[in-house]
């Protein structure tokens, strides 16, 4: 293409030919940050394995969906609409970038493919998108700057915020497209001068815009102006490479890999450690993560990848009623920590302080109840709760328990379940059960296709020993042939492993393995999600499991279940969507088809449901824990279900259940609130004759 101005190839800069600083700015760039990705890279080289690698297919399509495609930032729609502008400008611009540091080195460089027809087009929508990326920068600054939403506040135990850093990086991206534009715009404006019809800025783009402000300068400025823009496009491009792995924005190099080698099973927790199988387990010395070095590489590339968005804490349930737990810290105070012990001069340090009291609180750790929500919303895929559970089981192993959960474990641990009461006593639920609704017991040689899995909570609960016999008569209403293993079940153990306490688990999914497999039954049903999701995920060699809502939204689909109108008539339902059910195991649509189903029924959602419901606070053993918060979780959950207009809440966990009725009671709502099971629900809607 025909020019006017001289080449930064061919220029020179105060009689030193500007070739020479074209190739030592990119050299010395490229050195100095392919040092500090080494010094980066060397904790994770040092830290625990991690095998990410198998699965490749998936794992390739996981990063095309989250990484380019971009798919939880518009989950906070502002946000991610400016995020996804600059991330996609960044694709598309990338192009330019290389070709700049190139036109540099060579006169008139252009990347293979880009010429004729195919780089006119790229240029106009290269001009296009540098015009857009500069202003979602500035509406990015503006956000920032002036409105500061509450998600990206730092506590002041916290350190500083990083809002600074954040202008810095915003102001370096606009500094590149403002560099762009003016080389352009220069180019443009001689080529005007000149009468040449070739290389016109495109009206309304920066670009253009530049063109038109420099139409009356001089040639000699214009060549100026074309040189400075060149230059400056170089220093501030290395300089911002280098900038980005020194802090929070390190996940702009980071995010691509971690998603990449993202957890892809959900509901499951890592072993205790990658290679040792479950027999071996018992010959370590030393259980989960106690000190820093102890983290496996993958957890130290989370802590890298944190964007300091505060998604996480602003979903998190904990975080919500001020208990000592924000996801976002977790990250944010390991990195600073892997900042501190491998810094970018100088020798790194081997930190050998215990976690607990360095870095992380008692309180800040079991304060989770694994929920899942923060994993859910961090558009970077970081996990958080195999983390949270692998420093609780260096706690266990150090005997750091609370002490309102030395109880339920030690009863756990003797007779299988957290109340402390015997085995025969799993089946007193039956008693109140008419003749006619006989459940058969496995242990007395009785036998069925499907086995009902009751699990401790239900067994054991006077209210929630309700659900046990709902689900009883509804599943014999559906024709189901099925029975329980009675005092031969123990704990599913789902809790405890979440807990932390790995050697008690084993013991209790050995022990209900073997039971399972004496039954000879052919399928599992539960009406636990917590069991569910353990015999799902953390069991092994059993028969394929289901949840109750799934079974009966597929019999009243098929209509073998009829169910008749619903009794209440004043009554607006509302389904509280359990974690374990939901996000850990992605079922939404069931317990909602079944409800849906009874006829003249009147359903509302609440204004968080789904992936992104709240935690009634019943999981990782939190049904016996005494956390610090300034109001139950339950209760928050309780008001969001009185704010959608609903009197009558839906639950699919006795988890839920003994919480949410708890916060009605503890609202003040008795008289305008109340809660049912699904199985409950189901069970008064029977047609049974």
């Amino acid at each position: 293409m025909e020019t006017v101005l001289i080449s930064p190839a061919k220029a020179a800069i105060f009689g030193i030919p500007s070739v020479i600083f074209s190739i030592l700015i990119p050299l010395i760039g490229t050195l100095l940050f392919a040092y500090i990705i080494l010094k980066r890279l060397t904790p994770l080289l040092k830290a625990a394995p991690d095998p990410r690698l198998d699965r490749l297919i998936n794992r390739v399509f996981q990063l095309f969906k989250f990484a380019i495609l971009q798919y939880r930032h518009l989950r906070y729609p502002v946000a991610g609409i400016i995020h996804i502008l600059i991330f996609a400008g960044f694709v598309i611009l990338s192009l330019r970038s290389v070709t700049l540091i190139m036109l540099g080195i060579f006169d008139g460089f252009t990347l293979p493919g880009l010429s004729g027809t195919i780089g006119n087009f790229y240029t106009v929508l290269k001009d296009i998108t540098a015009t857009v990326v500069l202003m979602a920068c500035i509406a990015a600054m503006v956000r920032r700057g002036l409105f500061k939403p509450a998600r990206y506040a730092v506590p002041s135990k916290y350190g500083k915020g990083h809002a600074g850093e954040a202008l810095v990086v915003l102001m370096l991206i606009s500094g590149l497209m403002l560099c762009d534009m003016a080389f352009e715009g220069s180019l443009a404006a001689a080529g005007v001068q000149e009468g040449l019809t070739t290389g016109t800025a495109l009206p309304g783009t920066g670009s253009g815009l530049a063109a038109k402000l420099f139409n009356k300068l001089s040639l000699a400025q214009l060549q100026n102006i074309h040189l400075a823009a060149f230059f400056f496009h170089d220093l501030i491009f290395f300089f911002f490479l280098c900038f980005l792995p020194l802090g929070k924005h390190f996940h702009v190099i980071t995010s691509l890999p971690n998603i990449f080698l993202m957890k892809l099973d959900k509901g499951k927790i890592k072993p205790v450690r990658w290679g040792v199988e479950e027999p071996e387990i018992v010959d370590l010395e030393s259980f989960g993560i106690k000190k820093f070095g102890d983290f496996t590489w993958k957890h130290m590339l989370d802590f890298y990848s944190c964007a300091d968005c505060g998604r996480c804490s602003d979903q998190c349930p904990a975080n919500a009623v001020v208990r000592p737990l924000s996801p976002r810290f977790l990250s944010i105070k390991c990195r600073n920590e892997l900042f501190q012990n491998y810094p970018l001069i100088g020798g790194t340090t081997q930190d050998e302080s215990p976690l607990i009291g360095h870095i992380f609180e008692e309180d800040e750790i079991w304060s989770c109840t694994t929920c899942g929500a923060c994993e859910t919303e961090c558009p970077l895929l970081i996990e958080y709760i195999d983390k949270i559970v692998d420093i609780r089981r260096g706690m266990v192993d150090e005997g750091m328990v609370p002490q309102s959960l030395q109880k339920p474990l030690h009863s756990l641990e003797r007779r299988g379940n957290p109340y402390g009461k015997t085995p025969k006593r799993r089946i007193e639920w039956i008693k109140e059960l008419p003749e006619e609704n006989h459940v058969k017991i496995f242990q007395e040689e009785q036998t069925a296709n499907t086995l009902y899995f009751v699990d401790s909570v239900t067994s054991y609960d006077d209210r929630i020993q309700e659900i046990a016999r709902a689900t009883a008569r509804v599943l014999m209403a559906a024709g189901i042939d099925f029975g329980i293993l009675g005092p031969a079940e123990k704990d599913s153990g789902h809790e405890v492993r979440r807990f932390g306490e790995e050697m008690l688990f084993l013991s209790l999914k050995n022990s209900n393995t073997e039971a399972i497999k004496n039954s000879g039954v052919k399928n599992i049903i539960t009406s636990d999600p917590h069991a569910f999701n353990a015999l799902k995920n953390d069991y092994t060699d059993i028969p394929p499991v289901e949840h109750t809502s799934q079974v009966i939204a597929r019999k009243i689909k098929s209509g073998e279940i009829r169910l008749k109108g619903v009794e209440n008539g004043d009554g607006i339902y509302t389904y509280h969507d359990s974690c374990y059910l939901g996000r850990h195991n992605g079922i939404y649509d069931a317990p909602r088809d079944v409800i849906d189903a009874i006829p003249g029924i009147k359903r509302v959602e609440m204004a968080r449901c789904g992936d992104r419901a709240f935690c009634c606070g019943g999981g990782g053993l939190n049904l016996f824990y005494e956390p610090v918060e300034e109001k139950r979780m339950a209760q928050v959950r309780v008001e969001m279900a009185k704010e959608a207009g609903a009197n009558i809440i839906v639950t699919a966990c006795p988890f839920c259940m003994v919480h949410i009725e708890d916060g009605i009671k503890t609202s003040g709502l008795e008289s305008e609130m109340q809660v049912i099971d699904l199985m409950e629900l189901i069970d008064h809607s029977l047609i049974t004759e």
